[in-house]
């Protein structure tokens, strides 16, 4: 016992320290490592964890800030993410199973929602917030990290992700968080958890174990006995649920397979787009306004300067009013490579969105078969195991 508050202090300070800004805002340093468990944890400790796909927000309303990106990009990030998050969780020791889930799944014992607030190849910023069943809110904040183009290169060479380190400063609040949490409270979670799903199947017979007060939060009011035949039944059908989505997060692994070289790539271009076009502009905005200053200085000499002065500058003067027109020539000669650049981030854009498709997958049961996506699949199949139960008990109001 003692080690497993020793476990705890360096998380605490995590907590107290590397989390202020929890609820807030954190801006991530590229150096931050994933925290591990030390010791192993005893499975009645180990909470389940379901991400689900993250919300793809909003394009930026400016229009040389949403060059090159798109809502199909998006959406695609969307479901790249939360597994990017998933697989950076199970390395560290602290959780069961961690699973990727459709939006509005009902039966996690801790709940993770992330939106997209910025995702532009240079920068990420995501708002996450974790809840458990019981409705308490751990925390709610955003996390943001900017990388560079070099960064792309380095990542590229050891397959690594190159915003691991926002991941990794989720996954340890999430950790420093659950160190808080005596041991009765995760055990309290789980049990919420199990009773929701039943109470979500079968409302008739365990929609008065639970209760929710004015704030929200689940209580348990009563626990089914041990050998409560209907309890044992919702536990196999919560049994065949996990397995259906382990099934989805299979689908969900070959989508992220698929999609990492090729956003990898879309990602590290567009950021050499960028890098490009923000010089080509550095140049015409320069050559502007060097011509700018040279017409200028040729017209000061004529209107100042002294009958003498003009006639003997008066070849300068003219050197100086075409060598202007030529610089700012020049310059909006450079606006228009900016144009081609950003052309060509759109086309990057285009492109990916079409190599990036949600998959469309087939889930067959016995006599069932469910089709669509993956999230239409699973709206169905929590359909299904309420007709299942229905069927094996006999109790009917349930949907069916």
């Amino acid at each position: 016992m003692a080690s497993r508050y020793l476990l705890c202090f360096p998380l605490l300070l995590i907590l107290l320290a590397g989390c202020s800004g929890i609820g807030t805002h954190r801006n991530v340093n590229n150096d931050e490592q994933v925290q591990k468990s030390e010791t192993e944890i005893s499975e009645d400790q180990l909470l389940d964890v379901w991400i689900e796909l993250f919300d793809p927000g909003a394009l930026p309303d400016d229009k040389e800030e949403a060059s090159g990106l798109s809502t199909e990009i998006r959406e695609a990030e969307a479901r790249y993410m939360p597994l990017q998050l998933r697989d950076t969780m199970e390395k560290t020791g602290y959780w069961g199973a961690v699973r990727v889930v459709p939006q509005g799944t009902e039966g996690g014992e801790l709940l993770v929602r992330g939106v997209i607030v910025v995702s532009d190849g240079e920068n990420l910023e995501l708002a996450i917030t974790a809840l458990d069943a019981s409705g308490r809110e751990w925390f709610s904040s955003t996390y943001e990290a900017e990388v560079s183009v070099e960064a792309y290169q380095g990542a590229g060479q050891y397959g690594q992700e190159v915003f691991q380190a926002l991941y990794n400063a989720i996954a340890n609040d999430l950790a420093a968080h659950r160190a808080t949490l005596a041991a009765e409270d995760i055990v309290n979670v789980r049990r919420v958890a199990a009773l929701r799903f039943a109470a979500d199947l079968a409302p008739d017979a365990f929609a008065s174990y639970i209760q929710r007060g004015e704030d929200g939060r689940a209580t348990v009011m009563r626990l089914p006995a041990l050998d409560d035949p209907m309890y044992r039944r919702v536990n196999a059908i919560r049994e065949r649920d996990f397995l259906l989505i382990d099934t989805l997060n299979g689908h969900f692994d070959n989508f992220y397979h698929e999609m990492q070289d090729p956003y990898e790539q879309w990602r590290k271009t567009r950021g050499e787009e960028l890098a490009a076009m923000r010089e080509i502009q550095r140049q015409a905005r320069n050559r502007k306004l060097a011509g700018a200053a040279a017409i200028l200085g040729a017209i000061a000499i004529e209107v100042l300067g002294g009958d003498s002065t003009r006639a003997s500058t008066g070849s300068l003067r003219n050197v100086m009013i075409v060598g202007g027109a030529y610089a700012i020539k020049t310059g909006f000669d450079k606006d228009s490579e900016t144009t081609i650049h950003r052309d060509a981030i759109e086309e990057l854009g285009e492109s990916f969105s079409s190599e990036t498709r949600p998959l469309v997958v087939e889930v067959e049961g016995e006599t069932h078969e469910l089709t669509g996506s993956a999230e239409v699949q699973y709206s169905k199949w929590r359909a299904l195991l309420k007709s299942i139960y229905a069927s094996e008990t006999g109790l009917t109001g349930t949907d069916d």
